[in-house]
């Protein structure tokens, strides 16, 4: 127990807490009569009852004592709810304290206040039913369970002074993204980042069936956070009186002991990683609502968790049991006339941008500060003749994040993310400066590991994803570097940012965040040696599907156009960027100058490789490095074999440049598009990924009918690099052979030359399987000067 809750306190806070219970049940149910004035009837009450009420009265109750917490030590504190379909906790709470009738000026602290506010929940035209981009002090969209406390953690990296309260669901804490989530305290920094409080809110059900965790013992659950390095304080009951006291006891202890760690860390130095304390709140489901409905239990029961009372026009009795529920709380006791919250429970609201619907951190764009950038043309490839030299276009950009992390050193807010693989994927210059985060035991044998690092690596795509989004949504800058075919295992959360990022450009008070940047390396055509299972370019296809306003697909074509995009990409805001580049080395094409004005109009005619003469007979179009490569080969043994066939190289760097202006702000005027593409020639195109999305990019082009698309067709195996082309129809040969049949001056030429075709990819498949290795012709193959006129 504590004695911080005199019986005055006591009281105000557990009033409190019935006003926002009062205002939660209200905007399930009510549409009028907001005050109870009046005889509660079915008129009053809205035709489709949508919410979730079985969490929402922890929620409430956990609000209210952070709010004394934060008052009595003028706390830095955020509010991250896992449980967010408990919507009607947050928006009530943020009402109560102000901060919701200062952002929506329309819900005033007033009875057609109150009215507004309850008619607008899960009703046309007004907010949703989840804690979403509307609501104030939220930092992430609650339609998805598992991602809070990985929210939180990326929240508190770096951010000495704040504090993440984080609600973690029963029934979430099932989900894998959330279970991974608990080793985060493994990367937290106490002299240097902030602190998360997690609250494990057991509650027992989820839709209909019991909680894992809330179904065993007590001696387990302790042994489970204390397994994961925490020190669990436990509240448990249901009477309120005995809960306040409790819950205020628990508080107390767990911020004295993240002040005596953070306390320790920042005056004697970091000395091992400390246990945090925790806290877990078991109380019924549904709690103080009714506790039987039609004779079977709902208070403590899964029969609360959306709405318990659900045919009030069927069941005449329901209403009544609804006006008995609301009139439990005596809102006459917590609001004046008017409609007002009584003074004194005012009070109990902390001032200002201490309050958790205020908190700037949840509203990262006020706290954004731009990246220091070094100039990415002195990390420029020199390039004498396009195609004659290789480099690995990662590992140059590595040295532009490297620097990156040097010139924002000091203000400390850029961090690399990605899943063990920042040296596999040649980003290694990074280390130079900085190692990799963790608060663990480092043996000497250990590399590159320290408390104060700032590359975040965990084998867990889940948990790279959700510290960064944490990490850019309270104000920060971040990359994220991933495999390609493993990038997949975050579809779902990249859907969420995606959506959170769509409705706030609708949000004018949300201000704009830095864009969360992928690099896909290790892609589908370098990872011959890795087979099948890691051979996969779809999550382009995924991204694309996403508003053209919040997304960005880039896919330069060596490392002179990989430092522009990555350049462009960092300075770039509430957008969702894909670049997809291999680590492997390759050869480079474009100058510096060349690689800037390509990426600034997303595609163009390689003239270099071109000799069209402004009337070509076929356009060879390529998106990506490997098939920008085996397109210019084939451009070679086209010239080779049929000198007078005019042929055009379009190469695509920004994939959303294909798409029409109307369907994307990157999209390249028809009248431009058409100049390159011609009307009426065949396009041979050479893409990375699957072939139906550039389809679905250029349909509404004048000569889409025109191209024929090669790519990725689900083939693959452990083989050769340049077999993986062939076995997808998107190597030279093939190239080659489609410009054939499809010019109609070649007919005659079609037979004699697929024999031809036929020959080398015989060639090929008897050399790999003898030699286990590609052609000497294929591994030294070079755009050299004396093919082409510079």
């Amino acid at each position: 127990m504590t004695d911080t809750l005199s019986p005055e306190l006591l009281e105000q806070m557990d009033a409190y807490w019935r006003a926002a219970n009062y205002l939660s049940v209200g905007q399930i149910y009510l549409r009028d009569n907001p005050l109870l004035k009046q005889k509660l009837t079915l008129d009053h009450v809205k035709p489709r009852l949508l919410g979730h009420w079985g969490t929402t009265p922890g929620l409430n109750f956990l609000y209210v004592h952070l709010n004394r917490l934060i008052q009595a030590h003028d706390l830095n504190m955020i509010y991250v709810t896992g449980p967010g379909h408990g919507g009607p906790s947050l928006v009530a709470n943020t009402y109560l304290e102000g901060t919701y009738s200062e952002i929506y000026p329309e819900i005033g602290q007033d009875e057609a206040g109150l009215k507004k506010l309850f008619t607008q929940f899960s009703y046309p035209g007004g907010v949703p039913s989840h804690v979403a981009a509307e609501v104030p002090g939220s930092i992430n969209e609650g339609g998805e369970l598992g991602y809070c406390l990985m929210h939180a953690y990326g929240a508190v990296f770096d951010n000495p002074d704040l504090i993440a309260a984080c609600v973690v669901g029963d029934g979430e804490a099932e989900t894998g993204a959330l279970a991974t989530s608990w080793h985060s305290n493994k990367f937290l920094n106490p002299a240097r980042d902030g602190a998360v409080l997690p609250i494990l809110h057991l509650n027992g059900y989820k839709i209909a069936n019991p909680t894992v965790l809330a179904r065993i013992s007590h001696e387990e659950l302790e042994a489970l956070f204390r397994g994961y390095g925490y020190e669990p304080l436990f509240v448990e009951g249901s009477n309120p009186r005995q809960m306040h006291l409790l819950m205020a006891a628990a508080l107390d202890e767990a911020h004295g002991r993240i002040v005596e760690i953070q306390q320790q860390a920042r005056s004697a130095g970091f000395s091992g990683r400390p246990v945090w304390p925790m806290i877990v709140l078991r109380s019924p489901k549904g709690w103080t609502g009714p506790r039987e409905v039609d004779g079977k239990q709902t208070e403590g029961s899964w029969r609360s968790h959306q709405v318990p009372l659900s045919k009030l026009a069927e069941v005449p009795e329901h209403l009544g049991l609804l006006e008995d529920w609301l009139r439990s709380y005596r809102p006459w006791e917590l609001f004046d006339e008017n409609g007002r919250l009584r003074a004194d429970l005012r009070d109990l609201v902390p001032k200002g941008d201490r309050r958790m619907g205020a908190n700037p951190h949840a509203n990262g764009g006020l706290l954004l500060q731009d990246l220091k950038l070094p100039d990415f043309r002195q990390y420029a490839v020199e390039i004498s003749t396009p195609g004659s030299r290789a480099a690995e276009s990662t590992r140059i950009a590595g040295l532009y994040l490297r620097d990156v992390l040097k010139l924002n050193a000091e203000e400390r807010n850029f961090r690399i993310f990605g899943p063990d693989e920042t040296e596999s994927n040649r980003l290694s210059p990074v280390f130079e400066l900085t190692s990799r985060a963790f608060t663990g035991e480092i043996l000497d044998s250990d590399n590159q590991l320290a408390p104060d690092g700032r590359v975040m690596e965990v084998l867990s795509e889940h948990l790279c994803q959700g510290w960064l989004e944490g990490y850019l949504l309270t104000g920060r800058h971040g990359f994220f570097s991933c495999y390609e075919a493993f990038i997949h295992i975050v579809d779902s959360m990249f859907n969420q940012h995606a959506k959170w990022l769509k409705v706030c450009q609708d949000i004018p008070w949300r201000r704009p965040i830095a864009s969360l940047t992928y690099l896909l390396t290790s892609h589908v055509w370098r990872q011959d040696h890795n087979g099948f299972s890691h051979q996969d370019p779809g999550f382009i296809d995924h991204v694309a599907n996403k508003k053209a306003d919040v997304i960005r697909v880039y896919l330069p074509p060596d490392a002179n156009t990989l430092l522009s995009v990555v350049d462009h990409c960092l300075r770039s805001r509430d957008y969702i960027n894909v670049i997809v580049a291999g680590k492997q080395p390759q050869l480079q094409w474009m100058d510096m100058d060349s690689a800037i004005a390509h990426c600034k109009t997303g595609l163009g005619v390689w003239d270099w490789a071109s000799n069209d003469e402004g009337d070509p007979d076929v356009v060879v179009a390529c998106a990506g490095d490997i098939p920008t490569m085996e397109a210019l080969a084939a451009v070679l043994i086209l010239r080779e074999a049929f000198p007078s066939l005019r042929q055009r190289v379009v190469n695509v760097v920004d994939l959303m440049a294909l798409q029409a202006p109307s369907q994307h702000p990157h999209g390249v005027a028809d009248d431009l598009f058409d100049r390159m593409f011609t009307t009426d020639k065949p396009v041979i195109f050479a893409y990375h990924g699957y072939p139906s999305l550039i389809h679905r990019l250029t349909y509404r082009r004048a000569n889409h009918a025109n191209f024929h698309v090669h790519g990725y067709q689900e083939e693959g195996t452990t083989t050769t690099p340049f077999d993986m082309t062939v076995l997808n129809r998107l190597d030279r040969f093939h190239l080659a052979k489609a410009v054939v049949d499809r010019v109609p001056s070649l007919a005659a030429s079609r037979e004699g030359f697929a024999r031809f075709i036929d020959e080398k990819l015989a060639e090929h498949d008897a050399y790999i399987r003898e030699n286990g290795e590609d052609l000497r012709e294929i591994r030294n193959w070079r755009w050299l000067a004396r093919d082409v006129d510079v």
